[in-house]
């Protein structure tokens, strides 16, 4: 879809909700496209695409609104549309924090180019013959036993934003990935392992023979684990892992959780969290970034934003309605899917990279676990008490000593954050990102 088709689609639908009685609106309109397949023990499994053009409608009356969403651009169909979302918001509740983001804030154009694609869709023989080499090298490492399969897959979207007061902008990128798992066998038994790569611009992607090759030496180093007793001991987060920090620190800090007091940040704006030497960015504007957008979900400029700023808490993730509920301004980080009002989340979050290697890290805590693969990670969203099942590696002065599986770790997700000492090995390799993190205590359940 060109973009002055899309414009046309979504102002003529935001004049259907005025003349149906709207006293504000805003309209989205995405298209996107996916391209896949899976590939096992050499040969191909599976092969999808899908093309998708999803239009989403809010409308605002009063203190009142409502959304729809429909496949359906037809003419007739976008005016009953629009008549029916008009009706729906005028029977439904009072929402004091409704409405459109401020006007003196929203973007304009022309908005940054942040490279977010290269939309070079491949075809199915090329995606075949990059699952294949990737399976093919990972089955290469001695030891490897079996494939649970490769996949190699494509996307690509573009989101046109549309408000009645004025905003109309397109943003967009794509989206080129491989990845790999695979199982190797020794006399103790089996282990599984994995490795992948994403990025926007197939020049970026790693190679994927050598994705395959770095998975099947990941799982190789996994046979024969052994059991722990259970203990207190530091761990380290892997790079791969992580981010899974992170993603728990945004969800706290999401303006929704804050606003109903559902979260372990709920008292802690201003206070210490880190250490002084962390500080958490979240930056809209990075190029070629697979979280970056040019504006936020609400139309607004947005702007790179330090979430913890030398060890202490200094923003929420917000959109227009979560600062409205607090009494603060909107920081742009609103989201907007087709259906309903506006989310907010992070965009390219990351913790900065320290200055020691994973091995100073392992070195300067002497004994500990080192977490490499974990299951299902559960945090109450008001204490922050953490657990996680895992396996990985038993690391003794400064170096592995032999790998770990079935055991649990816990902790309080606060007090982790206040010990955390993070390594050199910051990568991209998604929209939350951390570099190795070492943790000063954790309790480790074994046998």
């Amino acid at each position: 879809m060109k973009t002055n088709d899309a414009e046309s689609i979504l102002a003529a639908l935001l004049a259907d909700a005025r003349a149906a009685g709207a006293e504000a609106a805003d309209g989205v309109l995405y298209h996107a496209v996916s391209h896949g397949v899976s590939w096992r023990m050499g040969n191909l499994e599976d092969v999808e695409r899908s093309e998708s053009a999803d239009l989403g409608l809010r409308v605002l009356i009063g203190q009142r609104q409502a959304s729809v969403s429909t496949t359906d651009h037809s003419r007739a169909s976008l005016k009953a549309l629009a008549e029916r979302c008009a009706a729906m918001a005028k029977a439904a509740p009072e929402d004091p924090y409704c409405g459109l983001g401020p006007q003196d804030r929203l973007a304009k154009a022309p908005f940054r180019d942040l490279d977010l694609g290269d939309y070079a869709e491949p075809s199915t023989e090329d995606l075949k013959a990059r699952a294949a080499e990737c399976e093919a090298a990972a089955l290469d490492v001695e030891g490897v036993v079996n494939s649970s399969g490769a996949g190699a897959s494509y996307g690509e979207g573009q989101k046109w934003f549309a408000t009645s007061h004025g905003f109309f902008g397109q943003s967009g990128g794509s989206n080129h990935s491989v990845s790999v798992s695979v199982l190797a066998e020794d006399e103790n038994g089996m282990e599984r392992d994995y490795d992948y790569d994403s990025k926007t611009h197939i020049a970026d992607l790693k190679a994927a023979a050598l994705i395959g090759k770095n998975a099947g030496e990941r799982t190789i180093k996994r046979l024969s684990p052994q059991k722990l007793k259970s203990r207190t001991a530091p761990v380290i987060f892997d790079n791969r892992l992580s981010r899974s920090l992170l993603s728990h620190l945004a969800g706290a800090a999401n303006g929704a959780s804050i606003a109903r007091g559902v979260s372990f940040l709920k008292d802690k704006m201003g206070e210490k969290i880190f250490a002084d030497t962390i500080n958490v960015i979240d930056d809209p504007h990075i190029a070629r970034g697979a979280g970056s957008r040019p504006f936020d979900g609400e139309g607004l400029a947005n702007a790179r934003i330090k979430l913890i700023e030398n060890g202490v808490l200094t923003e929420w993730l917000m959109n227009t309605s979560h600062a409205k509920q607090l009494g603060l301004k909107t920081n742009a980080r609103a989201t907007r899917g087709t259906g309903g009002a506006p989310g907010a989340s992070s965009t390219n979050l990351y913790m900065e990279a320290g200055i020691v290697t994973p091995q100073d890290l392992m070195r300067d805590a002497g004994a500990g676990l080192l977490v490499t693969d974990m299951f299902g990670p559960q945090v109450n969203s008001n204490t922050g008490d953490y657990s996680v099942g895992c396996s990985g590696f038993w690391f003794e002065d400064g170096a592995v000593a032999f790998p770990v599986s079935e055991i649990t770790i816990a902790g309080n997700i606060l007090e982790m954050y206040a010990s955390a000492i993070p390594a050199n090995d910051l990568e991209f390799l998604g929209s939350t990102n951390a570099p190795s993190i070492l943790i000063a205590s954790m309790t480790i359940a074994g046998d």
